[in-house]
């Protein structure tokens, strides 16, 4: 590994800030540019591009979405709203001196690999920096994936990636298309806002409270361990309990057992379900002028659609090194097998709050960099499981056979995989020592 050029690190969102905690912690050398003014990534509703909206809140709790020594503060509410989100970011970012470091406004058009191993970075001004690792957390929110709709619908079309706020869908007939985590939020903004909402979905999915017995449905998992088949027998018995048969409020039957989709965390669209706020359809058969023709052989008239239909993991920086913008073939979701030195991380598809394992991948990164430059023999065995290793990480789910799944980790099983594998290196699995209280949050929402 080469030990005259530092680490860069692209982008200031969760990931790259927890790369960059990570390098300085271990005394690395690290260059870390992000294309905005500021830290925080797609949280910054400001920033161009952003697919964040008004009532976007998180979708697991405070108490599971914090970085190591770093904790949410007490005052945050169970599912902070995204400029909570934002503060925390930059609360961290400044308590390690990661700020200060960040080059802003430094958007980067080229990632090369250079014939000796090492990297070649360029940046929007035409500047070029060599560097011995790249690690790339540009996000996987930036690029939306924009399906077809059958027939010739003349409405307004786009994706929720450019919607900001129910205001815009005062006084319209909408229909939201797809039921994600953000479908629900903004099909919710819809059931309460516009004249006519209805939301499509082709398959069933399992919705998920974000409260159970008064306590956010993350922390459930503090009680005992259960083997998954009975964490799904145990969980989706009390989710039929409180729901009831979702086939009465016209949404599809699931296909599949619970935590085999990615999970979809909502209270309020069930609600607003059964207050005839808003209706639910299968999918789109086709459509001719603003009438949309459903796959039940109903049909409906709309004069927006709004395309909740995720995102392309892409990477146009280093997409030919990376492959599938579906899902880069990443070791552990971080490494590149093919091109040494060359990292992703916020590429991820798990069923849990990501910044803990945002964290963890950061470990990682640094302590295979720092074992590398000092020629220590486990930067080699690593190596050698970065090109080699393929663990299963499902925990024995089988996830439905969709774009979005493949790849796709449970995360009680990553975090045992990936923690047993860095205690056998003697590698540490948590950063960042923690900073008093009296310094934090000064400025938090």
């Amino acid at each position: 590994m080469d030990i005259q050029h530092d680490t860069c690190v692209i982008g200031a969102g969760p990931a790259g800030l927890a790369v960059a905690r990570a390098l300085a912690d271990r005394g690395l050398p690290y260059t870390h540019v992000e294309r905005h003014t500021s830290p925080g990534g797609i949280w910054d509703i400001d920033n161009p591009g952003s697919p964040m909206y008004s009532s976007a809140h998180f979708i697991s709790s405070k108490t599971r979405s914090g970085f190591a020594g770093w904790p949410m503060p007490d005052h945050f509410p169970d599912y902070p709203a995204h400029r909570q989100v934002l503060s925390y970011l930059r609360s961290f970012a400044d308590a390690y001196g990661l700020t200060g470091r960040i080059e802003f406004g430094v958007g980067v058009t080229d990632v090369r690999k250079n014939a000796d191993g090492t990297w070649t970075v360029t940046r929007a001004d035409g500047r070029s920096t060599e560097h011995g690792q790249v690690v790339v957390c540009t996000g996987s929110q930036w690029h939306p994936n924009i399906p077809d709709l059958p027939g010739n619908y003349t409405g307004e079309v786009r994706h929720t990636m450019g919607y900001r706020d129910a205001a815009e869908l005062r006084g319209r007939r909408v229909l939201v298309v797809g039921a994600g985590n953000s479908g629900c939020d903004i099909a919710c903004d819809a059931a309460r806002t516009a004249d006519h909402a209805v939301i499509s979905m082709r398959r069933g999915y399992w919705f998920i409270p974000k409260h159970l017995f008064g306590r956010p449905v993350d922390t459930l998992s503090d009680g005992p361990h259960l083997p998954k088949w009975l964490e799904q027998k145990v969980f989706g018995a009390l989710l039929r309990m409180f729901d009831g048969d979702p086939a009465r409020l016209g949404l599809p039957t699931p296909d599949h057992r619970l935590f085999e989709t990615h999970p979809v965390i909502n209270s309020m669209l069930i609600h607003h379900l059964r207050h005839g706020d808003i209706t639910a359809k299968p999918g789109i058969a086709g459509a001719d002028g603003t009438t949309v023709h459903f796959t039940d052989g109903t049909s409906d008239d709309f004069d927006l659609i709004l395309l909740a239909t995720g995102y392309r993991h892409a990477v146009p920086v280093a997409q030919r090194y990376f492959g599938d913008e579906q899902h880069p073939d990443l070791y552990l979701s971080v490494f590149s097998r093919e091109h040494r030195g060359l990292c992703g991380v916020g590429f991820i598809e798990t069923n849990s709050g990501a910044y803990r394992l945002f964290d963890l991948q950061a470990q990682l990164i640094a302590a295979y960099v720092h074992d590398g430059r000092r020629g220590l023999a486990t930067a080699e065995r690593f190596a050698e499981m970065i090109r080699d290793d393929r663990p299963d990480l499902t925990a024995g789910l089988k996830f439905v056979a969709s774009p979005r799944h493949t790849g796709y980790v449970d995360s009680g099983a990553y975090l045992k995989y990936v923690t047993r594998l860095a205690k056998g290196m003697g590698w540490p699995t948590e950063g960042g020592a923690p900073v008093p209280a009296a310094l934090r949050y000064e400025e938090a929402v």
